[in-house]
């Protein structure tokens, strides 16, 4: 099997090194009319005006620890998750998946607000499988808040704990090392990432409010997979195939 360097981070003399197995990010930016995006905003704000306790006053609101979690249903949304779901379809077919043999489901989707001096902690999504999120401001400062992507794993850090370790020998900028990458807020970028992937969101140190959706998707076998035999063995049957069962009676004994 032959295959190409994905890409050539370092050369020094006569060494190459090359990068392998990066982790897939997807980036289109929407063409969303300057109207709808005012419309959707005032929307979340009135969602969040119904719903403002916050667990810690540090922390941006979020919609799914307040009931809203099928933002995609809403009125003023319709349009706008279509533009998101044709971008998720292509970053599946980006990393090779045939999208006739799967199935994809918009599983949460919710709105996000950071105040001045809020912020999301780090987290992944492990409910979903691909996460997605849309920025409806930001100037591509980082000022509102940048997006911060976490690695799995440190493949190049050698001896274990030295990529994280407080006064290391490795570089914590080298690229081969790097313990997060930021990306700051446009708006109307959307961003996707296997939903495993560990993130959070720096304090918002502007002025103005910080606005972003976010969407859970799960993959599946497509429904009429199964008529003629199994699904794939890692890829769950369609839901149409699920059967739901009824708790215990109360009181039965297990």
């Amino acid at each position: 099997m032959s295959w190409s360097p994905l890409s050539v981070v370092a050369v020094t003399s006569d060494l190459v090194i090359t990068s392998l197995f990066p982790l897939a990010l997807g980036q289109a930016h929407l063409s969303i009319d300057p109207l709808d995006t005012a419309v959707l905003m005032q929307a979340i704000l009135g969602l969040r005006d119904q719903a403002r306790s916050n667990p810690d006053p540090d922390c941006a609101w979020t919609g799914d620890l307040q009931g809203i979690w099928q933002f995609h249903r809403h009125p003023d949304a319709r349009g706008l998750v279509s533009l998101v779901v044709a971008q998720a379809w292509a970053y599946l077919s980006g990393l090779g998946f045939s999208t006739s043999a799967v199935a994809l489901h918009l599983q949460r989707c919710w709105p996000v607000v950071s105040e001045p001096g809020q912020l999301v902690g780090r987290h992944h999504h492990p409910n979903a499988h691909l996460s997605a999120v849309l920025y409806l401001n930001g100037d591509g400062s980082g000022r509102s808040g940048c997006l911060r992507l976490f690695p799995h794993q440190f493949c190049n850090e050698l001896v274990p704990g030295l990529a994280v370790g407080h006064d290391g020998p490795i570089d914590p900028l080298h690229s081969l090392n790097r313990a997060w990458v930021d990306l700051a807020p446009v708006a109307g970028l959307l961003v996707l990432f296997p939903a495993s992937t560990d993130h959070a969101v720096l304090v918002n140190d502007s002025d103005d409010l910080r606005f972003s959706i976010s969407f859970d998707f799960v993959l599946t076998a497509p429904a009429g997979v199964g008529d003629q035999g199994a699904p794939p063995e890692y890829l769950a049957p369609h839901p149409s195939r699920w059967q739901a069962l009824d708790p215990p009676a109360a009181g039965a004994e297990a």
